[in-house]
């Protein structure tokens, strides 16, 4: 049960991390994803201007398998949205089994 990970992407918008969302589940590639908007980052934005962005973000969580990260990745560069896109794999420690089945079940 050591293999979900939660891959944490960042959005532009609420419509975007849905439109993502939604793709990933349509193709099997995840088993549940959350959407969290409102997030407030900041980061050196765009590379090398020395400017500090504060644009609102969504962060938009999937829950998947080790194995999806690379289908998953590239699902996400093919749909063209973001000049640089934000996926950090996220490993799990302990998961209960009937939620680890659920999501397993769901991916192909």
């Amino acid at each position: 049960m050591n293999d979900l990970i939660i891959i944490y992407i960042t959005c532009d918008s609420v419509g975007q991390a849905k439109i993502i969302g939604r793709q990933l589940l349509e193709k099997r590639l995840c088993g549940c994803v959350n959407v969290i908007p409102n997030m407030q980052p900041m980061s050196w934005w765009p590379p090398k201007q020395n400017k500090i962005d504060t644009s609102e973000e969504v962060v938009l969580l999937v829950k998947t398998l080790k194995n999806k990260f690379s289908a998953v990745e590239k699902e996400i560069k093919d749909m063209k949205l973001f000049e640089v896109p934000c996926l950090i794999a996220l490993p799990t420690e302990k998961v209960n089994k009937e939620y680890y089945d659920w999501i397993k079940g769901e991916i192909k």
